[in-house]
């Protein structure tokens, strides 16, 4: 059985962002911005899927025992919560014209339990741009991702690192 995908609304691009995301280059991703993208709302039954396939810990996966586990109730994989992050990033912020993968992420964070019935969003901040010295076509940009809940409480953290093409006349 297949799970079912994530569904988001659609969300047009912060005020602030002025490039639609499927027209975005590395110029227009400029450090100190910042924007909130998405809700994903998990339920317990995606949870427990995720969780019995990925992560199978019984505070994820045992509804019951996880009423008497540590976090007094069932939660969600971490893994779980960044897969949902990655979605809302890929659909909101990442290019679908420019991007060049990333080379990775640096201080994923878990800070706070994500349960079922948690509505999910993105708060992006762009800490850093730069053209790559050795490949002037590209650029890249470290980004604050910051996952919150419908509480506005953060749940997850993460520095993103992308490479993104350069809009083609601002490389020449």
């Amino acid at each position: 059985m297949t799970a079912p995908r994530p569904t988001t609304a659609p969300i047009p691009p912060s005020p602030d962002f002025a490039t639609p995301v499927d027209d975005r280059y590395y110029e227009d991703y400029v450090p100190g911005a910042t924007y909130t993208f998405g809700r994903i709302t998990l339920s317990e039954e995606e949870i427990v899927g995720f969780a019995r396939r990925f992560d199978p810990q019984s505070f994820h996966t045992e509804p019951e025992a996880a009423g008497h586990g540590p976090f007094k109730g069932l939660i969600a994989s971490g893994w779980h919560t960044t897969a949902v992050m990655m979605r809302l990033y890929a659909d909101h912020f990442v290019s679908g014209v420019a991007s060049l993968g990333s080379p990775g992420v640096d201080e994923l964070r878990w800070v706070r339990p994500v349960r079922p019935g948690d509505a999910l969003a993105i708060r992006t901040t762009i800490l850093d741009a730069r053209v790559s010295r050795s490949k002037p076509d590209r650029g890249l940009v470290h980004t604050r991702i910051e996952v919150l809940n419908q509480r506005d409480e953060p749940v997850l953290t993460v520095t993103a690192v992308n490479l993104f093409r350069r809009r083609p006349d601002a490389a020449a």
